[in-house]
């Protein structure tokens, strides 16, 4: 059902509608759509700064294959610094905060979007729910797949340039000690730091080279892994959000449940759902990576990527940086729900009114 609203902006009275459905005990609210736009993107930005070291750690520890430069998320990130400096744990970070506003926005205005059209009656059962984070997975793909493509370029070339500096070192002295990426302390952090690129340098060489789709490679498999991902974390996170209320737990969850319960169901659900579909990111992952080190593959598609690693990795492979995700995802989600629940995007709204 469309309301009409007059939203004065200055000394002009403009009529807008707002889509909502009929407020009583038993049916589900969805708030001002701008409201949960504002609520994404300052959630989504909150939550990039926090997680971002990990989200990096992650992305190279899953294109390693073969010679192993990092043994573990922890002495990623040590060696990260003492080879890049302390910002290097946040290469890429630019093109996620620019793009992570609208991409969050996006799925959670989607999802609640769906969850009200699905709705009947004020109840929404479980197939809705799974429905609705399946649209919103969907949604999302149009701004994740150029953001993620362009993020882990930026992300992995610190690998490639430690690879390369293993090898030179290795090929050097073959029969001296092992080598390290350990700078001496006569070093300063940073001074091995590989030539950095840009987003825009990378942003123009696709489209010239590849077109508009060269920034959606591997688009198929991001929505391989959203989609799932969409499917389990919300349906778990609403069902989370319900716990322990007498209400009934479709009834409208996200206005009555308390800021620390719907920080937990997020965490929570947000972990659950980024370990499941961890083998889909590791695939992702894999075919958007444009530079590859010595002997590590290239990859037609999915299923040759998924073969090709099943073959020349094993299984386990399938799970790398699936520690990292789960650090990265429970935090990122916690903190968007706890924002998007306590309504900050309302608050901006009604100050600006």
């Amino acid at each position: 059902m469309l309301i009409q609203e007059h939203v004065l902006l200055g000394k002009i009275t403009v009529t807008v509608f707002v889509p909502v459905l009929s407020i009583s005990s038993n049916s589900y609210n969805v708030t001002f759509l701008p409201a949960k736009l504002i609520n994404g993107g300052v959630a989504g930005l909150v939550g990039v700064t926090c997680v971002f070291p990990i989200d990096l750690a992650k992305t190279r520890l899953q294109n390693q294959q073969g010679a192993r430069v990092y043994s573990g998320m922890l002495d990623c990130l040590t060696k990260t610094i003492k080879m890049e400096g302390y910002f290097g744990m946040y290469r890429g970070a630019a093109v996620n905060l620019t793009l992570v506003t609208p991409e969050k926005a996006i799925k959670l205005a989607a999802n609640d979007v769906f969850r009200q059209k699905l709705s009947k009656d004020g109840k929404l059962p479980l197939w809705g729910e799974i429905l609705a984070g399946c649209g919103a997975g969907t949604c999302q793909v149009v701004v994740t797949t150029p953001m993620e493509m362009l993020k882990i370029q930026l992300q992995d070339a610190g690998r490639l340039a430690a690879q390369r500096t293993v090898a030179a070192s290795a090929s050097a002295s073959a029969a001296g000690p092992t080598p390290s990426l350990v700078a001496s302390p006569a070093a300063q952090p940073g001074t091995n730091a590989p030539p950095r690129s840009s987003a825009t340098r990378i942003t123009l060489e696709l489209l010239k080279t590849r077109g508009l789709r060269g920034l959606y490679k591997g688009a198929g498999a991001t929505l391989m892994r959203d989609v799932p991902f969409s499917m389990i974390y919300f349906p778990l996170f609403a069902n989370l959000n319900a716990v322990g209320r007498t209400e009934e737990r479709h009834s409208n969850p996200q206005e009555r449940a308390p800021f620390l319960q719907s920080f937990v169901a997020g965490c929570t659900a947000g972990s659950v759902a980024a370990v499941a579909v961890t083998p889909l990111d590791v695939i992702k992952t894999r075919l958007q990576t444009l530079q590859k080190g010595e002997g590590e593959d290239s990859y037609k598609g999915i299923i040759d990527c998924a073969q090709r690693i099943l073959k020349r990795e094993g299984p386990a492979a399938f799970l790398k940086g699936a520690t990292c995700r789960a650090l990265v995802i429970a935090p990122l989600f916690g903190i968007a729900q706890g924002v998007y629940f306590l309504g900050i995007g309302e608050h901006m709204l009604g100050l600006l009114g």
